[in-house]
């Protein structure tokens, strides 16, 4: 289990001087810096060089630095490639990844660099196992409007059309012990419409949340996020565990259910876990 959070992900134009400057004043956990869709075709090539000098000049706080590149297979993606190897982030974040082929090519060329995949196609979802345990591989990120695309499913609130492919990668992030976080809620303004998502990715195992407007940050950071009442629950546990351990039982009782070691090792998770985001907030 990670304890380092990674609630809320925004998405930041590479190539947006304005968007770049105010990235520095937001309290996220982790930020995309994107040359791919958010760049257009004519202001790809100068945004490689205005990111590098952004990250270099600013630390962006305690935020990860992840820079998602355009597919290798197109005509900017080596040269971003290239690029981000040289540049001041955490992790280079590639799109439409399907095969471990592609990580073995980006990583000939960004080295000892983490890579984060985007899983956003059906054979993405098939194959996100061998995706998920691919060496170098620490994240992964649901591209969920184009996974909807491409499967040609109906827009629902409950995303049950998608849960499945949601569950794959999770299962496959969690059993090789990767950061996973959820794909965008487009309507920024809907507030609680992006309330309920956020709390279904929290539901269904998710790290974070990826964002596309700074007016959505608060809502995930809250929603990922131990709760008071949880952190409450997760002390008690741990206090009659060891009560009960002291007289020599191996459970314990606490609000009328059985706890057990393994609520212990989670209650002890999740209290780090708070820890560290009040740490973090100061």
């Amino acid at each position: 289990m990670h304890l380092r959070p990674y609630r809320s992900v925004l998405y930041i134009p590479g190539s947006k001087d304005r968007a770049l400057e105010k990235a520095q004043s937001l309290k996220l956990d982790a930020i995309i810096f994107d040359l791919e869709d958010a760049v257009s075709a004519k202001e790809k090539v100068n945004a490689r060089g205005k990111l590098a000098a952004a990250l270099k000049a600013n630390q962006y706080g305690q935020s990860v630095k992840i820079v998602r590149i355009n597919s290798l297979d197109t005509e900017w993606g080596v040269a971003d490639a290239e690029s981000v190897a040289g540049m001041e982030c955490d992790a280079v974040l590639l799109p439409k990844v399907e095969t471990t082929a592609q990580l073995d090519g980006l990583a000939a060329v960004t080295g000892d660099l983490p890579i984060w995949v985007m899983m956003e196609t059906p054979r993405a979802m098939l194959n996100a196992d061998a995706i998920a345990g691919h060496p170098k591989v620490a994240g992964m990120v649901m591209g969920t409007n184009d996974l909807a695309k491409d499967l040609g499913v109906r827009f629902r609130k409950d995303r049950l059309p998608l849960v499945t492919s949601l569950s794959l990668c999770v299962l496959a992030a969690k059993s090789h012990d990767v950061i996973i976080v959820d794909g965008v809620f487009n309507a920024f303004k809907d507030q609680e419409g992006l309330v309920f998502e956020c709390n279904q990715g929290r539901d269904l195992g998710f790290d974070g949340k990826t964002l596309i407007h700074p007016a959505q940050i608060d809502v995930a950071n809250s929603a990922f996020a131990p709760t008071d009442a949880e952190v409450d629950m997760a002390r008690r546990q741990i206090a009659a565990f060891d009560a009960a351990e002291a007289d020599g039982q191996g459970v314990a009782v606490v609000d009328g259910k059985i706890v057990e070691n393994l609520h212990v090792v989670t209650a002890k998770s999740m209290i780090a876990k708070a820890e560290i985001i009040a740490a973090l907030s100061e």
